[in-house]
Order: structure tokens, then C-alpha cells, then sequence
């Protein structure tokens, strides 16, 4: 049993940090693509290669057409709201900050993913596991540093985005008991799809654009098509999400959020990482510091419930239907 439990850690911790290697490639384009084209363009655009990538790589090895069915499409489509608002915030935020300060702002998200599991899911968090997450959560604030200019009203924005982005992980450990990780992520693609059409339909003229805002102007510039040149940054993002949103997706369906949660802080690392090689944003040693702690806390968790053995108590989803 203990043998079983281990793995099963190992592999929901793998599965999270290639999540997060996914996520960080699309960061780390969508920035790029920010100064030149509207935000739900970029994310359709993205939704058609990733729906593209799941059709030919991802169903054909998870059941086929099998993996679509679903008694639980209510729950599907609140989860996709979740990761709509989700991305919404956080790119409107990362157009108008540095890579390495939204992210961090971002982390918040692990904190509430453990005190959503608890609450929601009637989940066992042990002390040693709080302590890491708090430990993580340091790590954040050593770089973020509260009363710097990263917390300006912008900086509101990766906030709104974590809270949406904890509920979106509580509905997946929810759903994870009747659903794959392949129908998950194939409904969030649809939502995608649904709204970014919805906003392109409404709102893709740019009139509503005043360019007073770097934010709110890449919500509402006027669609436009897409340069050559830019082509590769929309296929490494459409194909970085769609593998992103199944492994994480995974990663949630098999372990506990709270277990999970910690993981997500390596994509602070490759922050940092991606701001040093393409953006030319060298940290400090207040971000090293932070970085330190951020590491402590994932092999602290590693080291704890995956190389020791320990087990993972996992409960029965609590929802109401």
C-alpha cells in the first residue's frame, strides 16, 4: 500500500512540475504576443492548435471519443468559467508587469488550493505540509516585497487570478473521481472556445480601446490577423496548454490538492528563468533568497511524502449536487 501511494505521489509531482514547464512557455509567448494583438484573439487562436493537439495526440490514447462522455457537464462548465477568469486576470496583469512579479503575486493560489481542500473537500493537511506552504509562501513574499511598486493596482490582477485559479484545482480533485484527465481538459478547451468567439464577436472592433491602460488594452484592442512571423509563438502556446491542462489535470485527479500544491511553486523558478533569458530581468539577491525558500518547501514535500514512503490520505469528494 505504502509502495502505491508513493508512486502515485511521484507521479502527481512530475505531472505538476511539466504542467508547470507547459504553463511557463505560455507565459512567456502570450507576453510576447501582448504589444500586438487582443488577448481572447491570442487565446482562441491558441484553443484551436490545443484542440488540434488533443484530437490527434491526446484522444486517440485516452478512449477515444469515449473520453468526451460525461454526466457531469454542469460542473465542466463552472470549472471552465474558472480557468477563463483565471487566465483572463493573470495575462492582463503579466501585459503590464514583469514575468517574475506576476507569477509571484500569483502564488497566493497554492495557499488557498490547501485551505480550499480542507474546507471543500474535507481533506487531512498535516502540520509538516502546512509548514512547507507557508515556507513557499515566504519564499514569495521575499520577492515580491510588500510596499514596493509591484503592489499597484495592476498587481490585483495575478490576486483575482489565484482565487480562480484554487477553485478551478478544487472542482478538478471533485471531478476526479468520475472523470479522466483527458475529458477534463477537453471541456475546458470548449469553454475557451466558446467565450474567447463570444468576446471576438462583441468586442473585437477595438472600440471600446482607448489605449490608457496597458491591461485593459490588451483585453480590448481590435482583432487583427496574425503576422507569419508570429506563427511559431501560437503553436508553442496552443501546444504548451493543451499538454499543460492534462498534466495538471492529472496531477489534481490522482493526489490531494494540498499535496499538489507545492509544486506549482517551481514554475517561480522558471519565471525567473524565462525574465533572465528572453526579457533580460536579472534578479536580486532578496529574489534568490525567495527562490531558496521556494525550493525548501517542493523537496521538503518531495522528501516527506514521496522518497519516505508516507501515505497520502485521501477522502471521498465532498460537493453538494
Amino acid at each position: 500500500m505504502q509502495a502505491n501511494s508513493a508512486k502515485t505521489n511521484l507521479i502527481g509531482a512530475l505531472s505538476a512540475i511539466g504542467a508547470m514547464f507547459c504553463f511557463s512557455l505560455n507565459d512567456v509567448a502570450i507576453k510576447l504576443l501582448s504589444d500586438a494583438y487582443p488577448l481572447h484573439e491570442v487565446v482562441l487562436l491558441r484553443t484551436l492548435i490545443g484542440m488540434a493537439v488533443f484530437f490527434t495526440l491526446i484522444m486517440p490514447f485516452s478512449g477515444g471519443l469515449s473520453c468526451l462522455r460525461t454526466k457531469r457537464l454542469k460542473m465542466h462548465l463552472v470549472r471552465g468559467f474558472c480557468v477563463v477568469c483565471a487566465n483572463t486576470f493573470f495575462f492582463m496583469g503579466l501585459a503590464a508587469m514583469p514575468i517574475a512579479d506576476a507569477v509571484a503575486i500569483f502564488f497566493i493560489s497554492p495557499l488557498v488550493i490547501t485551505v480550499f481542500s480542507v474546507i471543500f473537500l474535507g481533506e487531512t493537511v498535516g502540520p509538516r505540509r502546512w509548514s512547507a506552504v507557508a515556507l513557499g509562501l515566504i519564499g514569495v513574499m521575499f520577492i515580491v516585497r510588500p510596499g514596493t511598486s509591484t503592489f499597484q493596482l495592476v498587481s490585483l490582477l495575478p490576486m483575482l487570478a489565484a482565487v480562480c485559479y484554487a477553485t478551478l484545482n478544487v472542482l478538478t480533485r471533485m471531478l476526479g473521481e468520475t472523470e479522466t484527465a483527458a475529458t477534463m481538459t477537453f471541456y475546458i478547451q470548449i469553454t475557451f472556445l466558446c467565450v474567447s468567439a463570444a468576446v471576438g464577436l462583441g468586442l473585437g472592433d477595438g472600440r471600446f480601446d482607448t489605449g490608457d491602460n496597458v491591461s485593459l488594452t490588451f483585453l480590448l484592442r481590435a482583432w487583427q490577423a496574425p503576422a507569419l512571423a508570429d506563427y511559431w509563438l501560437l503553436v508553442v502556446i496552443g501546444v504548451a496548454s493543451g499538454f499543460g491542462g492534462l498534466l495538471i489535470s492529472q496531477a489534481y485527479r490522482q493526489n490531494e490538492a494540498g499535496f499538489i500544491a507545492p509544486f506549482e511553486y517551481v514554475a517561480m523558478l522558471m519565471a525567473v528563468f524565462w525574465g533572465v533569458v528572453i526579457f533580460a530581468q536579472w534578479p536580486d539577491g532578496f529574489t534568490w533568497v525567495g527562490i531558496a525558500l521556494i525550493l525548501g518547501s517542493g523537496l521538503f514535500t518531495v522528501w516527506r511524502d514521496t522518497i519516505t514512503g508516507a501515505t497520502v490520505k485521501v477522502r471521498a469528494a465532498k460537493y453538494r449536487r
